[in-house]
C-alpha cells in the first residue's frame, strides 16, 4: 500500500512542477513526436490550412455535441430556387432523352441553348453579374433531379457549378477578371472547362508535368510579361465545347523576373480556348455517356501575366485554390449525382416489385427481393440524408476537406451498392438497352463519379483519415505545428501545453470506452428519447473507441500511419460511418420524425453502426499480436457491441412502409421526377393501377388458377368470362384491363 502512495505521490511532484515534467515529460516527448509524428509537406500544411472542420472534430472527439447537432437549421430552399426547379427545370427534364444524347454522344443544340439561357451554368454566380447565386442546397438538389433523367446533361451543368473558373474567380479572382468573366460565364457566352489531370498527374496533382516560365513576350502588340506555357492534359469535361479554358500548371521563374525564387509552384490561368495555340477537341468517351470529355495540349503558348487567376499575386497560389476550391465537387456535385441515381432506384424498383409478378404474386412479396429492396431504400435515405447535410455546411461558408472527402467516396459507393439491388430486382428488364431502361445508363456512369475528384481509392485510403486524424484531432495539428515552426527551446512551454491537454483528453476518452464497454453505453446521453435513443447511445460508443484507437495507432505508428493504409482506411471508415449515421438521424429529426420513415432510418443507423464497429475490429485484429490489443478490444466490448446488419424483421417493415405509404415512398424518391411520359412514367402509372386494382386482381388469379377451360383464352376473354361468372363486376373488369395495358408496357423491354 506504501508503495502504491510513494507512486502517486512522485507522479503528482513529475507533472505539477513544470521544470521536472518538463526534462521527465515533455522534453522526451516533443523528441519522440518528432520522429515519430508525420512531418508535413508545403503541399500538405497548404491542404490543411485550406480547409477548416465542423462535425468531424465532434466525432473524432469521441464526445459527440448532439444538441449543437440537432440546432443545425433543416435544409431548405428559397421560394426563387423553387419556383426554378418547378418550372425551369420540369421543362428541361421534359426535354431530356438519355438513350439519344447517348447515340448522338452529344446534348441536343435545342438543350444546349436552353441551359445557357436559362442559367443552368449559372447557379453559383452572384446576381450582380447576372448569375443566380443559388444556395449549395440547390445547387445540389437540381444537379440530382437531372442525374435521376439523365446523367450526361447532369455531368454537363455540374461542372460549370464545380471546381473551375467560376469558383476560381469568385475566391481569388481580381475585381477585373470577375467584372470581365462571370457576365459571360453567367449568360452562356463563355463555356469554361477545367484543365488539371495529366497522363502521370491524376490523384496526385502536384506531379503536374505542364509548366509555364515567366519572360517577356508580345501580346496584343507591345512587349509584356507573362507565361510561355507547354501542357497536355485528358479527362477535361467539356474541353471539345469549351471557350475558356482553365489551366493548372507548374510556374517557374528562372531568371528570377518576380523574385528570387525559381520554382514558384502550382498556378492557375484562364485562357481563351481561340487564343493562338490552343488545341482542344479530341475526345474521349466516357463509359458511352453523352457529355463532352476530351484533351487540351499546347505548347510554347504565351499568355500576359494578367490571365493568371490572381494576377501576380496568384503565381504559385494555385495548389491552396483547388484545394480550398474542391468542396463544390466532393460536396455538392458527386454526392448530388449518386443521389440523383439512389432515387432514380429507390422509385422505379419499389414499383417493379409490386407490377412484376411470379408464381401468380407480386415478386415483391418474396423475401429475397425484400432484402435488396430493403438495402435499396435504407441506402437511398442515408445518401439523401448525407447529401442535404454535406451541401448545408457549405452554405454555412464551411469548407471541411474531410467531411466532403466522406461524402464524395461513401455516397458514391453506396449509389453502386443500391444500382447493383435494383439491376438484381429488374433482372432481364435492366439489362436490356433502349427507351423502356431507366437503369442502365445510370449504371454504366456510376465508375465515372467514383473516378473522378480523386479516385475512390485514394480518398478512402490517404485522404479520410489521412487528413482527419491530423485535422480534426483537438491537439495533433498544433502539435504538429508547435514542432515544425518554432526552434526548440521556444517550442517547450507551448508544446507542454498542448501535450497535457492532450493526455487529459486521451485520458478521458480511455475512462469513457471502458465505461461504455463495461455497461454497453446504455447510460450514455441521449439528446431524444424513443427508438432512437439507443442509436445515439452506440454512436457516443464508437466515437470514444475511435478516439482511444486514433491515439494509440498515431503513438505507435506515428508518420508510418499514413502510409499504412489498408490500417488507415479503417480508422476512415469509423469516422465516415459516424458522420453517416449522425446526418440520418438528423434528417429523421428535422423531417419531423415521421412513422412511415422509421424504418428506413433505423435500417440506414444499424447498416453504418455495424460497417463502422466491423471496421474498428478489423483494425484492431490487425494489432493481434501485440498484448495491449487483445486487452483493449476486450475492455471496450466487455459486454459486446451487438451491432449487426439489419435483421429480416427490419427489412420486411422497410418494405411494407414502402409499400403501404405514398408519402413514405415520396420522401425517399422525390427527386426522381414521373413526368407524363417516358418508361418511368409508364412504370409509375403501371404501379399505381396495380395498387388500386390490387384485390379484386388476387381473385380473379385465384378464379383463373382453378379454371382448366381458361387455358387457351387470352386475358381479355378471361376478364369477359370473370364478368359473365359474376367474379368480376363491369367497373372492375374495366380497370383490370387498363391496370394489364400498362403493366405489360411497364415490364417490357425494347427489341431491335
Amino acid at each position: 500500500m506504501s508503495f502504491i502512495v510513494l507512486v502517486i505521490i512522485a507522479m503528482c511532484v513529475i507533472f505539477m512542477v513544470h521544470s521536472i515534467r518538463y526534462k521527465l515529460v515533455t522534453l522526451p516527448t516533443m523528441k519522440y513526436f518528432k520522429s515519430a509524428l508525420p512531418t508535413l509537406s508545403q503541399t500538405e500544411q497548404e491542404a490543411m490550412e485550406a480547409g477548416d472542420t465542423w462535425w468531424d472534430t465532434e466525432l473524432f472527439s469521441g464526445k459527440p455535441n448532439w444538441q449543437q447537432w440537432h440546432q443545425i437549421d433543416a435544409p431548405k430552399l428559397s421560394d426563387k430556387e423553387q419556383a426554378f426547379i418547378n418550372t425551369k427545370l420540369a421543362h428541361l427534364l421534359d426535354m431530356l432523352d438519355e438513350e439519344q444524347i447517348q447515340a448522338d454522344k452529344d446534348l441536343p443544340e435545342a438543350v444546349w441553348a436552353y441551359l445557357k439561357r436559362e442559367g443552368f451554368f449559372a447557379f453559383i454566380i452572384p446576381e450582380k453579374f447576372g448569375g443566380l447565386e443559388f444556395s449549395a442546397q440547390a445547387n445540389s438538389t437540381i444537379v440530382a433531379m437531372i442525374a435521376s433523367k439523365s446523367l450526361s446533361t447532369a455531368v454537363t451543368v455540374m461542372v460549370p457549378n464545380s471546381l473551375g473558373p467560376a469558383e476560381l474567380l469568385l475566391h481569388y479572382g481580381t475585381q477585373t477578371q470577375q467584372a470581365d468573366w462571370l457576365p459571360k460565364l453567367a449568360s452562356g457566352d463563355a463555356l469554361p472547362c477545367f484543365a488539371l489531370t495529366a497522363l502521370d498527374a491524376g490523384s496526385d496533382a502536384g506531379s503536374i508535368q505542364d509548366f509555364g516560365i515567366i519572360c517577356e513576350g508580345e501580346y496584343e502588340g507591345k512587349s509584356t510579361l507573362g507565361l510561355r506555357l507547354t501542357w497536355s492534359k485528358r479527362y477535361i469535361t467539356l474541353a471539345p465545347v469549351a471557350t475558356v479554358l482553365g489551366l493548372a500548371f507548374k510556374a517557374y521563374d528562372p531568371n528570377k523576373l518576380l523574385g528570387d525564387t525559381e520554382d514558384l509552384g502550382i498556378t492557375c490561368a484562364l485562357i481563351p480556348t481561340c487564343h493562338p495555340g490552343v488545341k482542344v477537341g479530341e475526345r474521349h468517351n466516357p463509359l458511352n455517356q453523352g457529355f463532352m470529355n476530351g484533351t487540351t495540349q499546347g505548347e510554347d503558348v504565351f499568355i500576359p501575366l494578367d490571365w493568371v487567376i490572381g494576377s501576380q499575386a496568384g503565381v504559385g497560389k494555385g495548389w491552396r485554390m483547388l484545394v480550398s476550391c474542391l468542396s463544390a465537387g466532393r460536396g455538392i456535385s458527386l454526392p448530388a449525382l449518386s443521389a440523383g441515381t439512389a432515387h432514380l432506384c429507390t422509385r422505379t424498383t419499389s414499383a417493379y416489385t409490386q407490377v412484376r409478378s411470379q408464381f401468380g404474386v407480386p415478386i415483391g412479396a418474396f423475401e429475397g427481393v425484400q432484402a435488396s429492396l430493403a438495402r435499396v431504400a435504407g441506402l437511398t435515405y442515408s445518401i439523401e440524408a448525407c447529401r442535404q447535410t454535406t451541401a448545408q455546411a457549405i452554405d454555412m461558408k464551411k469548407s471541411p476537406a474531410v467531411i466532403t472527402a466522406i461524402a464524395k467516396y461513401h455516397l458514391t459507393e453506396m449509389s453502386r451498392v443500391v444500382m447493383n439491388d435494383a439491376l438484381d430486382i429488374h433482372a432481364g428488364k435492366g439489362i436490356q438497352k433502349g427507351q423502356s431502361n431507366y437503369l442502365a445508363n445510370n449504371y454504366m456512369g456510376i465508375p465515372i463519379s467514383i473516378t473522378v475528384e480523386g479516385a475512390n481509392i485514394l480518398t478512402r485510403n490517404l485522404m479520410i483519415f489521412g487528413q482527419g486524424a491530423t485535422r480534426c484531432h483537438p491537439y495533433i495539428f498544433q502539435e504538429i505545428q508547435t514542432i515544425q515552426n518554432k526552434p526548440a527551446d521556444e517550442a517547450v512551454k507551448p508544446f507542454d501545453k498542448l501535450l497535457m491537454a492532450h493526455l487529459q483528453h486521451a485520458g478521458v476518452n480511455a475512462i469513457k470506452c471502458i465505461g461504455y464497454g463495461l455497461t454497453g453505453a446504455l447510460f450514455s446521453a441521449s439528446p431524444v428519447s424513443g427508438p432512437t435513443k439507443r442509436y445515439y447511445q452506440k454512436l457516443n460508443w464508437l466515437s470514444s473507441c475511435l478516439s482511444i484507437n486514433a491515439e494509440l495507432a498515431m503513438l505507435r505508428l506515428g508518420g508510418e500511419l499514413k502510409r499504412k493504409e489498408m490500417l488507415s482506411a479503417r480508422l476512415g471508415d469509423v469516422l465516415s460511418h459516424l458522420y453517416l449515421a449522425s446526418c440520418v438521424l438528423k434528417k429523421y429529426e428535422h423531417d419531423g420524425r415521421q412513422q412511415g420513415d422509421l424504418p428506413s432510418v433505423c435500417y440506414a443507423v444499424e447498416y453504418h453502426l455495424a460497417q463502422g464497429f466491423t471496421a474498428l475490429d478489423e483494425f484492431i485484429d490487425n494489432f493481434a499480436n501485440m498484448p495491449i490489443a487483445f486487452v483493449l478490444k476486450r475492455l471496450m466490448y466487455i459486454v459486446g457491441h451487438g451491432c449487426k446488419q439489419p435483421n429480416d424483421k427490419l427489412v420486411i417493415q422497410v418494405c411494407s412502409a414502402l409499400r403501404q405509404s405514398d408519402a413514405s415512398r415520396e420522401r425517399v424518391s422525390h427527386l426522381c421526377r414521373i413526368g407524363d411520359q417516358g418508361a418511368i412514367h409508364t412504370m409509375e402509372h403501371a404501379y399505381n393501377l396495380s395498387r388500386a386494382t390490387f384485390n379484386y386482381r388476387a381473385l380473379f388469379n385465384k378464379w383463373v388458377k382453378g379454371r382448366v377451360d381458361t387455358v387457351s383464352l387470352s386475358f381479355i376473354e378471361q376478364v369477359e368470362l370473370a364478368v359473365q361468372e359474376q367474379i368480376l363486376t363491369q367497373e372492375q373488369s374495366a380497370s383490370l384491363l387498363e391496370a394489364e395495358k400498362w403493366r405489360i408496357a411497364a415490364i417490357s423491354v425494347d427489341v431491335y
